[in-house]
This record gives C-alpha cells, sequence and structure tokens, in this order.
C-alpha cells in the first residue's frame, strides 16, 4: 500500500474532531463515525456519568460484541449453507 492510496478525512466524533487515514472512501469513513457518533452518545444517555475515555471504551466493548456475534451468526449461515449443498 503507497501513501498515493490513502486518503486522510477529518470527522468529528462525540463533539471532538479526528484525522483518519486509510484506503476506504471519505464517505464510507465519514458514515463510520457517524455511526460511533451515535453510538456514544446513545450509551451516553443512560451512563451520563461516563468520561469521555470510558464512554469510548464502552462503545468499543459494545461494538466489538455487535460484531462478533454478527460473524457467529454468518459462520453458522454458511455452515447452514453447505450443509444444503450436502
Amino acid at each position: 500500500m503507497t501513501d498515493q492510496e490513502k486518503t486522510r478525512i477529518t470527522v468529528e466524533i462525540h463533539k471532538k474532531m479526528y484525522t483518519i487515514i486509510g484506503t476506504e472512501s471519505p464517505n464510507h469513513v465519514q458514515s463510520i463515525a457517524r455511526l460511533v457518533d451515535e453510538k456514544m452518545y446513545e450509551i451516553q444517555k443512560s451512563n451520563a456519568y461516563l468520561d469521555t475515555t470510558r464512554l469510548a471504551v464502552l462503545t468499543a466493548v459494545n461494538t466489538m460484541n455487535d460484531y462478533i456475534k454478527l460473524k457467529e451468526d454468518y459462520e453458522t449461515l454458511l455452515n447452514l449453507i453447505e450443509e444444503e449443498r450436502g
């Protein structure tokens, strides 16, 4: 991967600006940032006492939990498809 393939985009998450460098499109990065921002505010509604660091960690844990569940569901579906094909 070369530097020419990477893009740099600045996004706002939880009232702070972050510069993201990567190969994804700016629209994709903005969409992800928006989802992270929404999740942080969702968690903050029920845990108003959390500082930003704890809120970010809790958001990451919740997001990873969702990811693992989806991954397990995906693997289950793949196994069912393989069984059907016999």
